[in-house]
């Protein structure tokens, strides 16, 4: 990909945040009218923010969760990319991208469900949430984004243990 190409992609971060049972959060988002989709949560990088801190300020205003909950276990060598389906193109992000460009974490969450709370921001995206098995996340993605989804899981599942 040229260095032109990839900012035709929304510069992203992306966070599987796993309990001490090594479960995926995943939320539904509130938006999607179309199907029965769920997400880790994701979301834009500001102009010059580091990218660790980009993704602690996005899981706070998706998840409520605060940066003394979380340990981050890895970060994805590789951005992960994913173009949005043609019905899509132009109604997302001002219609500049054409998809998402994406820094994954892995982090551990060491809070307790009490301390996520959907409604911290005060536009939430997601209007449920659940633990999942990491395995099954590909399953309940919407499909534009399983391969992203497939990856993810594949190169965490080394750090997904516990220990």
């Amino acid at each position: 990909m040229s260095r032109a190409d990839r900012y035709e992609y929304r510069p992203c971060v992306g966070t599987m945040m796993i309990n001490a049972l090594g479960e995926a959060f995943v939320g539904k988002r509130i938006d999607n009218k179309e199907g029965d989709w769920w997400q880790m949560p994701q979301g834009g990088v500001d102009d010059g923010e580091d990218l660790a801190e980009a993704m602690v300020r996005e899981l706070a205003e998706e998840t409520g969760v605060q940066r003394q909950h979380l340990e981050i276990v890895h970060q994805l060598e590789e951005e992960l990319y994913y173009d949005l389906p043609e019905e899509l193109h132009g109604k997302l992000w001002g219609g500049k991208f054409k998809g998402q460009r994406q820094a994954w974490f892995l982090v551990r969450f060491n809070g307790s469900d009490s301390d996520i709370d959907l409604e911290a921001h005060k536009h939430p995206e997601f209007c449920e949430w659940k633990w999942v098995d990491p395995d099954l996340l590909p399953e309940l993605i919407v499909p534009f984004k399983r391969e992203v989804y497939e990856t993810v899981v594949a190169g965490f599942r080394s750090k997904l243990s516990s220990e």
